[in-house]
């Protein structure tokens, strides 16, 4: 008996370590939020990354350049760090495929993006080797973008290695004229 309290306790506590949003959740909220309108042009954005603890260990800043090539969205990304280190540039190609589903690629990442809209919100998976020190680590980003009145969005990266969440990035973003 007291092994499946401890098992259950396990599961508990490991659960309370991941993010889980309900995008359906945001399906009817406004401003409704359209990757292809709201990355068309020059958009700055700022941002940190928390460890486990909470720390800051990035402070960065990102100058996007987004256009549309036919049917796809090309996000080129250009990062400056304040704190850390991290890419200096990132393009994605981002295609809308229908019924609010997308995919995306780009240069570090392993496989393919997959992408939902949900009213307001938007929701981004993908894996990448994500380098840190010495060390490189294969980790899954649960990425979550909402969008605000005029012209910004909030993005909030939940980075995951084995189901546990490892570090959380917050990144701002506004349109630039």
């Amino acid at each position: 008996m007291n092994r499946i309290i401890v098992v259950f306790l396990g599961i508990m506590l490991l659960g309370g370590c991941s993010a889980s949003i309900d995008g359906d959740t945001y399906a009817n909220q406004t401003p409704a939020l359209s990757l292809e309108q709201f990355f068309d042009g020059n958009v700055k954005a700022w941002g940190i990354v928390q460890n486990r603890s909470g720390d800051v260990v990035q402070r960065f800043t990102v100058d996007i350049k987004g256009s549309m090539d036919g049917q796809t969205l090309i996000l080129n990304e250009t990062f400056d760090y304040e704190v850390g280190e991290g890419p200096d540039k990132r393009i994605w190609q981002i295609s809308p495929n229908g019924n609010g589903k997308y995919t995306g690629k780009a240069g570090d990442i392993l496989s393919t993006a997959e992408g939902t809209s949900y009213g307001n919100a938007f929701n981004f998976r993908y894996e990448m080797d994500l380098p840190v020190d010495d060390t490189t680590y294969q980790v899954a980003f649960d990425d979550w973008f909402w969008a605000f009145k005029d012209g910004t969005l909030m993005n909030r990266s939940y980075v995951k290695k084995f189901g546990l969440v490892m570090a959380e990035v917050t990144i701002f973003m506004q349109q630039q004229p």
